[in-house]
């Protein structure tokens, strides 16, 4: 199983729900990226996106495409690409300024939410390797994390269904523990759909405990194979 997938693949879709849709563009890689699409009555707003055959047929199933977000820095993926495809721009925090040098697209600020929808936007991590913003919907219940959580294996002990980042495992998001959530959809993994309020506040509440089980599960699977 190839830690990330290249190549032409065909997706698998995850975390329907009303209002949005994910995939996996490459389901048996081990990174498992997750991109999503979000949709309201003016059109559809695809997040962090991976290009994959059958993704524009997806995507038109839930309206028009408004634009591409990008919720962290280093997840370029294919966002310029499909900005092109469909005509648009790609969007990102206002202080996400480092990722404009490298997308060949028109570039758009977010400021404190998406247009036209509920999806307010919030800085999580702010450093100069790693530059983190969620999307949270208090309406709809729904929380969109791009790194800082995951339900990946890599990202979980035995004990979560939805894990920190292990390099965020000393720095938890601990905000998040505040949020109260329907669902929450992750940027690697599929999302948790059922009590993920409480998955969440698991997940960061308990990140520094578990952080030895979950690094000796690393080194296990990855180093030894």
């Amino acid at each position: 199983m190839p830690m990330k997938g290249s190549g032409s693949t065909s997706l698998r879709e995850i975390d329907r729900f009303e209002g949005g849709v994910g995939w996996l563009a490459y389901p048996d890689e081990r990174m498992q990226r997750a991109s999503h699409a979000l949709a309201d009555d003016d059109g559809v707003w695809v997040i962090d996106p991976v290009d994959a055959r059958g993704l524009d047929d997806l995507l038109s199933d839930l309206g028009t495409v408004r634009g591409v977000v990008l919720l962290l820095d280093r997840h370029r993926r294919d966002a310029a690409t499909i900005a092109r495809r469909h005509g648009v721009a790609v969007h990102r925090p206002s202080w996400m300024s480092n990722v404009d040098s490298e997308l060949d697209v028109p570039i758009d600020d977010v400021e404190n939410t998406l247009d036209g929808t509920g999806y307010r936007v919030h800085k999580l991590v702010d450093w100069p390797v790693w530059r983190e913003a969620y999307l949270y919907d208090e309406a709809r219940g729904t929380l969109v994390v791009p790194e800082a959580l995951g339900t990946a294996p890599y990202y979980c002990t035995s004990d979560e269904r939805l894990g920190v980042h292990p390099m965020l495992r000393a720095l938890p998001p601990t905000e998040l523990a505040d949020v109260a959530v329907d669902r929450v959809l992750v940027g690697h993994g599929e999302g948790i759909h059922e009590d993920a309020t409480r998955a969440v506040r698991d997940a960061v509440r308990n990140s520094r405990r578990r952080a030895p089980a979950l690094y000796a599960r690393t080194v296990r699977e990855f180093v030894l194979g």
